[in-house]
């Protein structure tokens, strides 16, 4: 695990200069504090930080081919790598290195750019082909690790953070204003666009080419739910999924360093630590965290359970108010992308504490995803059989049940009454009911005329409805399944895994999103992962003799963090410095009166700690990249 970056300048008389390859480096130095390489040519620069995992001695980057005309930057791990190696070595290409690095340099030199075909793991990397003057870049298939770009015409910078590329004072830092309103109406920030103007994500299984014509992207794989299912009974794809998972688990401990599980005591992880424990035969370090005397469940008893049971070496630790506020500014440092996700906080804190006993981590990140674990979709599924049932009296009966929500205080009922009478699209964003979420109902009291003017009409809905364009001839599960692999997994959850372990210097792997994983999950009948008032049947059925039953059978609780009781109670005086500051209204985004409001409602109901969180975030994002409150 390493951070990279580079810029390529696309007139072939330019030169990159070598302290801003050292400058960009730097500030990835969290990511890689084992040591640091360079590769400048020219036009072209590399940089890497190392995180030594495998080939400790001599797997330092970047890292070049037989004859040093093709050069390597990469971040992630590659779980094949070895399989691919032998048959590379058969090929006749010489190894310099036991690297996973040095066989994509090779694979690269049979393939080309479809070389990314063949890898199966997580993956950021580029390469300088000097001979066609090329620069590829690509991207694992389901987002694990994260990849940045900047194309202003005249060059291309890449990094795995955008700290990175602003190193460079000739970089432009345009705020996206219409990325900001977008962000608070998913709560993150899908596809391409950052808080920058003209920085970019690349995309989950795409790759780039540049070359002085310009830069073109590639989507090289994308993730399909057959129409024709697999002949197979619920019982033999238990079968194959404890085969499949047990074989995974076991590629992703292969390190030269020691390897823990995060484990909070819900399936998932506790599947995972199962596994993990089968693969190597010896006792291996689990953690958790938690939160003393507060109103949400504390996981670390469940995750005691579950160590207990598999006889691991674990740990615990936890978090306060004053923890958690301490850390916020270095949250949004760190994320840069904007995320409402209060529990990478605690990720944080716990992948910390990891760092005094391991190097490589492994988490349950996923399996809600790949086998339907949360609880909105046997919900959305209900919902869809009533709509049917109801015909054209969907929509007035929705209505009502909208209505009687506002007037019962059932936010539940309002979301639900309002999603009845409308299409999958409208409703499904943002995990919620779209049209009842609040910076939409309250756009244009909330936000200042200046904002609403400057940034372009918003329809999150637009933009549910070209992913699942695609998905159309999917039934309902296989569409929201679909949409949330696309935006929820890639843009916040696997954001906050990578950002929040890497700031620790630590690796963390996530073997249930693998893609082959992935796609055997996709395979599988809709009844497979969701029952009637069950989800992630299969999931479970394949661990059912394993797991504790109390982990088994427990109700889905997330990663639940106090937030926004904190917020409101020990932390109110401190949010309110920073909501209601002029600093703050100088932004020019929210009107000051209506975020007094919303303080003041959250005080009586706690119904809006999501929507302050994000406000702070955006707030705080500001000092940390528009003011200069890190040094850049």
């Amino acid at each position: 695990m390493c951070g990279i970056s580079g810029k390529f300048i696309y007139r072939e008389d330019a030169s990159v200069d070598a302290g801003l390859m050292r400058r960009m480096t730097r500030l990835l130095a969290h990511r890689g504090p084992d040591g640091d390489g360079h590769y400048i040519q020219g036009s072209v620069g590399l940089g890497h930080r190392r995180l030594s995992i495998i080939d400790l001695s001599t797997g330092g980057q970047p890292l070049a081919n037989e004859d040093d005309t093709v050069w390597i930057v990469f971040n992630g791990e590659i779980y094949n790598f070895q399989e691919l190696r032998e048959r590379l070595v058969k090929r006749g290409h010489v190894f310099r290195t036991k690297s996973d690095t040095e066989v994509i340099v090779h694979l690269y030199e049979d393939h080309g750019p479809e070389c990314v075909q063949q890898l199966r793991g997580m993956f950021a990397f580029a390469i300088w082909d000097t001979k066609r003057r090329r620069l590829f870049v690509a991207r694992d298939r389901v987002g694990i690790k994260p990849l940045y770009y900047f194309d202003d015409g005249r060059a291309l910078w890449f990094a795995s953070e955008l700290k990175a590329i602003l190193a460079d004072p000739s970089v432009r830092r345009e705020v996206n204003v219409t990325a900001i309103r977008k962000f608070l109406a998913f709560h993150y920030l899908p596809g391409e666009e950052t808080l920058f103007q003209g920085m970019c994500k690349l995309l989950p299984g795409h790759y780039l080419i540049a070359e002085a014509s310009g830069v073109t992207t590639h989507q090289y794989w994308d993730l399909h739910f057959p129409e024709q299912r697999p002949t197979m009974s619920f019982d033999e794809a238990v079968h194959q999924l404890r085969d499949l998972l047990g074989a995974t688990v076991r590629d992703h401990m292969i390190a030269d360093v020691p390897v823990g599980v995060l484990l909070s005591g819900g399936v998932d992880s506790s599947a995972i630590t199962s596994l993990a424990v089968q693969a190597t035969g010896k006792q291996i370090k689990t953690f958790t965290v938690g939160f003393d005397g507060t109103e949400v469940v504390d996981e670390r008893p469940f995750a005691r359970m579950a160590a207990e049971r598999f006889g691991t070496d674990h740990y615990d630790i936890s978090i306060s108010a004053d923890d958690f506020w301490d850390f916020l500014p270095s949250y949004v440092w760190h994320m840069e992308d904007p995320v409402c996700e209060p529990p990478a906080v605690a990720l944080y804190y716990v992948s910390k504490l990891a760092r005094d006993h391991v190097k490589v981590l492994l988490s349950g990140e996923g399996g809600d995803e790949a086998f339907a674990g949360y609880p909105n979709y046997p919900n959305m599924l209900k919902l869809d059989r009533i709509r049917a049932a109801l015909g054209p009296l969907a929509r007035p009966v929705g209505g009502v049940a909208a209505r009687a929500g506002v007037w019962l205080g059932n936010e539940r009922a309002h979301r639900y009454g309002t999603a009845l009478g409308r299409p999958l699209a409208d409703c499904y964003y943002s995990r919620t009911s779209g049209p009842t979420a609040f910076f939409q109902q309250q756009a244009n009291k909330f936000f200042t005329p200046e904002f609403l003017s400057t940034s372009r009409s918003l329809a999150p809905a637009r933009e549910i409805a070209d992913l699942l364009k695609p998905a159309g001839k999917w039934g309902l599960l296989d569409q929201m399944l679909y949409v949330d692999t696309k935006t929820w997994l890639p843009d916040d959850l696997l954001v906050k895994a990578d950002k929040m372990t890497m700031a620790n210097s630590v690796e963390l792997r996530v073997p249930l999103l693998d893609h082959v994983v992935m796609e055997f999950a996709a395979s599988l009948p809709p009844d497979f992962k969701v029952g009637e008032g069950d989800t992630k049947r299969v999931l479970k059925a394949t661990f059912a003799k394993l797991l504790p039953e109390e982990v088994l059978k427990r109700k889905k609780a997330g990663f639940p963090v106090p937030y926004g009781m904190w917020l409101r109670n020990g932390l109110k005086g401190r949010v309110e410095d920073i909501l209601l500051s002029d600093r703050a209204a100088s932004r020019g985004y929210f009107q000051k009166r209506e975020v007094n409001r919303l303080l003041q409602a959250d005080s009586r109901s706690g119904r809006f700690g999501k929507e302050i969180f994000s406000l702070l975030v955006v707030e705080l994002w500001h000092q940390a990249f528009v003011d200069g409150g890190r040094a850049i």
